[in-house]
């Protein structure tokens, strides 16, 4: 069953975008869901009082227009794998999936999905940015899918398929789909081409079970992997975050060659390391509302703005999570957050 089954009985629209395609092939989907119109999604989305872990239970749906920002500079807590003209976008506010450790409860008010559905417009920004990004000689990278998981939505909004297809007409862009989705079979029929990343993020089972709630299973992130390839899709590995746990190095290195029995490592575009790391903002609201899990009360440490293991710590768990990784990957395919 799929995970958004049981959710979306209502959906609010703004009535700006009422009449909207998007709009209307979604509402489609959803025949029995009320219909609630608004003026803003932020009367709806932004409410004071709201108890995001109780919503995570029943979610609702918001179809709205992004008046504001239609893109952003890339993100410090991100890596940028070299490229200088690093950017991202916010098409979906949150995510269907419900990780322990994810930041989005921190940082929205509310667990509820918010979809942008004015996409022309989001395309005419990527357009502009790159006639004016600031070195021509690299192209735009764009990650599309870092707040939220847009392979797991693209049963109800075809985002993926989209930007698929815009980026394949224009050559100096770069866009990477970030996912936990095992859901590779809806982009079935579209060819692949190396200017759309997909990018699996993979944890060990005991991870992926305990701390990433309505995931599908990391063999089975795996097998999507390996339909990508054999598709000739360019595949990044995201092994992010890494958790220190009793038994953290074994586990590790069972799970990358269990990773690299099923996937040709050749064939990997490259890979991503980073350890739990969260604004500290975000990361104080988090550790408030949830007491029912243990990876946010570990004796981490506040450097910045930024929550995380202590230096000693992070550079232990990276040295050996990359050591581990030389044994199937080349270094320079391998990109790490410290």
């Amino acid at each position: 069953m799929s995970c958004w089954q049981n959710n979306f009985s209502r959906i609010y629209v703004e009535k700006s975008v009422r009449q909207h395609r998007l709009t209307e092939n979604i509402l489609a989907r959803f025949p029995k869901a009320a219909r609630i119109e608004i003026d803003n999604y932020k009367e709806v989305f932004a409410r004071a009082g709201q108890n995001f872990p109780r919503q995570k239970n029943r979610l609702q749906l918001i179809l709205a227009e992004e008046k504001g920002n239609l893109l952003y500079t890339g993100s410090e807590n991100a890596q940028d794998f070299g490229y200088p003209n690093f950017y991202y976008n916010t098409l979906i506010l949150n995510c269907l999936y419900n990780c322990d450790y994810c930041y989005l409860q921190g940082m929205y008010p509310s667990a509820n999905m918010v979809v942008f559905v004015n996409l022309e417009d989001f395309f005419g920004a990527v357009q502009k940015a790159i006639v004016e990004r600031p070195d021509p000689a690299s192209p735009l990278y764009l990650p599309v899918s870092y707040d939220t998981d847009l392979l797991a939505f693209e049963s109800i909004v075809p985002f993926c398929r989209q930007w698929i297809e815009f980026s394949r007409k224009e050559t100096d862009l770069l866009i990477e789909i970030r996912t936990k989705s095992a859901n590779f079979s809806v982009l079935k029929g579209l060819e692949p081409h190396s200017r759309a990343i997909l990018a699996w993020t993979l944890s060990p089972e005991f991870v992926a079970g305990k701390y990433e709630n309505g995931t599908p299973r990391t063999n089975q992130r795996i097998a999507a992997a390996k339909k990508a390839l054999d598709k000739g899709w360019p595949v990044r590995l995201c092994f992010d975050p890494i958790l220190r746990f009793p038994g953290w190095e074994g586990a590790y290195r069972q799970f990358f060659a269990e990773v690299f029995t099923a996937l040709p490592a050749d064939k990997i575009r490259d890979a991503s390391v980073g350890v739990f790391r969260m604004n500290a903002d975000y990361f104080k609201r988090i550790k408030k509302m949830r007491n029912d899990t243990d990876i946010l009360h570990q004796p981490y440490e506040r450097e910045g703005k930024i929550v995380s293991y202590a230096e000693k710590d992070r550079l232990e768990l990276t040295g050996n999570i990359c050591d581990m990784l030389k044994n199937y990957l080349p270094k320079e395919k391998i990109e790490i957050w410290t």
